[in-house]
């Protein structure tokens, strides 16, 4: 078995819950035109979920600033004191007590009984505002009940006290004012009547003294009839208009109107209040922060999937790692072994070594990130690291501002020189910050006339490597011609999350327009979720199939 044969193995990390995936597909085929506007994979429910884990941490801090919140808004503007009382209604011989509790309810919470219980107690709030802290509730048909509010318990227990009266008072008030104006219609109505009754009895004596006829006995008959009915009315009329009188000195549905209990604080708990907010703070802030990490899920044009990657780039995804860590302790301590403390690390150099092809008597590699060159630059002074400590020359050209592989293997700054680490030593050459997209010293063709100095001050070196490792950033800018001439095929390393589709496959057609082969994709931060291949389309089909090695 080769050593590519032994690199592209599946392998275990240290998570025993998800295998590492190490696959190596030889025979796909890219296709010639990637389509500009596919869509990424279908939002799952499993894919929500993967995004809330993701985002556990703003989810834990919104939650934790809901509940901050919650107490704010406890501290600044607590819960009202309140106390309840109950009144008890008698209603006259002609209501409908089913119907009549809605007009009591009414009448309790209107305008009308707040200003008497307003001036009762004092007040000079506005009457909406008074109004609004108090509320009526139909326990039955006989017995309403009024709850008051206000910023203490006695002062809630005033305010009920007084609404129940005031309530009472313009209830009796009303009923009052009904009954005198029905009797003050009646009184108007008797001098009417008398005078009829009179009226008929002159006209009776008028035709008393008429000659005695049929027609005048007749007449004579129908006066009187009508003397006696009228004298009736009349009579029926002055008992009512007593009784009436009577009743409106002591109205029954006044007298048995009363207040049933009177008013009571009801039980007030800090610590219930406390933990309602703490409660309400806490769901509303878990909803907001689910709310956005959804909403940035479904929307967001950053592709995580592997065959989404792999679709944008034109190039399989060979390999898919969960995070790896930071420092100087995640590089190679001894041949062939990465630190125990990242093994995904030490997967992807194992790749990355598997993926180096010859180019002019070297065994060559370009390595691209396409986010972030933290995790690439790791992973190729690793590999370095671990070429060197076999005996191999190697060379490593650090292409990144900023340097971050060249950092991590000790180089002070920009220059070609030897870097003693981990027992031995290799060349790492980093250009000025001048020099962009520098060339290979063994450079010819259309790129020739774009060596500079720091291509003539790392000729001395490349002639005597072994190895070429390159780690190189691409920008449209600028093009990636550059790559063809520090190696043959080049590796890109993805951050799952990160990348657009555009950006992704803007990378890849550089990489492929400079003539280097883009043999794989790394994915770090891949999901467990993810159960997709990482397999370009293939003609003919959607997507192209590989063999596993």
């Amino acid at each position: 078995m080769t050593e590519r044969d032994h690199a592209v193995m599946y392998t275990m990390n240290g998570d025993h819950d998800r295998p590492a995936r190490l696959t190596d597909f030889t025979d796909f085929t890219l296709p010639e035109a990637q389509p500009a506007d596919v869509a990424t994979g279908l939002v799952s429910l499993s894919y929500i979920w993967a995004a809330i884990a993701r985002s556990a941490r703003l989810v834990c801090v919104l939650a934790l600033l809901g509940v901050v919140a919650g107490l704010g808004v406890l501290v600044a503007k607590p819960p009202a004191y309140k106390a309840q009382t109950s009144v008890l209604i008698t209603y006259g011989i002609d209501e409908n007590p089913s119907e009549a509790v809605f007009d009591n309810q009414a009448i309790a919470e209107s305008h009308s009984v707040a200003k008497l219980a307003m001036a009762k107690l004092g007040e000079h709030e506005s009457v909406g505002t008074f109004a609004a802290s108090y509320s009526v509730t139909i326990v039955t048909d006989r017995v309403l009940q009024i709850t008051a509010s206000a910023t203490s318990s006695s002062e809630a227990v005033r305010r009920a006290s007084a609404i129940a009266s005031s309530f009472l008072q313009f209830r009796a008030a009303q009923e009052e004012l009904a009954q005198q104006t029905v009797t003050q219609s009646m009184e108007q109505q008797l001098p009417r009547d008398s005078q009829q009754v009179a009226s008929l009895s002159a006209q009776i004596k008028k035709v008393e003294r008429e000659p005695k006829t049929s027609a005048q006995q007749a007449r004579l008959e129908s006066l009187q009839t009508q003397q006696a009915q009228a004298t009736l009315s009349l009579s029926v009329l002055e008992e009512t208009v007593a009784q009436s009188q009577t009743d409106s000195q002591s109205l029954p549905s006044v007298k048995g109107s009363v207040v049933l209990d009177p008013a009571a604080a009801v039980p007030y708990s800090k610590k219930k209040w406390m933990l309602i907010y703490v409660v309400y703070g806490l769901v509303g802030g878990l909803a907001v922060g689910l709310g956005i990490v959804v909403v940035r899920a479904v929307t967001s044009d950053r592709l995580r999937r592997r065959d989404d990657i792999a679709r944008a780039l034109g190039a399989p995804v060979q390999l898919s790692v969960g995070a790896t860590p930071r420092g100087r302790k995640a590089l190679a301590n001894r041949a062939g072994i990465v630190a125990a403390a990242d093994p995904d690390l030490g997967q992807i150099v194992a790749h990355l070594r598997a993926a180096a092809s010859a180019k002019d008597g070297h065994l060559a590699l370009a390595v691209v990130p396409v986010d972030g060159p933290e995790v690439a630059a790791r992973s190729l002074a690793a590999l370095a690291v671990c070429l060197a400590q076999e005996g191999r020359k190697v060379v490593l050209a650090d292409l990144v501002r900023g340097a971050p592989a060249a950092t991590l293997l000790g180089s002070g700054g920009p220059e070609v020189g030897v870097v003693r680490t981990h027992q031995t030593s290799l060349v790492v050459a980093v250009p000025r910050p001048g020099e962009i997209a520098p060339c290979a010293p063994a450079a010819d063709g259309p790129v020739t006339a774009r060596r500079s100095t720091f291509s003539d001050e790392i000729a001395g070196a490349y002639l005597s490597a072994d190895v070429l490792l390159t780690l190189a950033t691409l920008d449209p800018a600028h093009g990636g011609e550059h790559l063809a001439t520090w190696a043959n095929s080049a590796v890109a390393v993805v951050i799952a999350g990160r990348s657009s589709w555009a950006r992704l496959q803007a990378t890849s057609e550089m990489i492929r327009l400079a003539g280097v082969s883009l043999v794989s994709a790394v994915l770090v931060g891949a999901d467990k979720s993810d159960e997709s291949l990482g397999l370009p389309p293939g003609p003919g089909a959607p997507f192209g199939v590989g063999r596993l090695s």
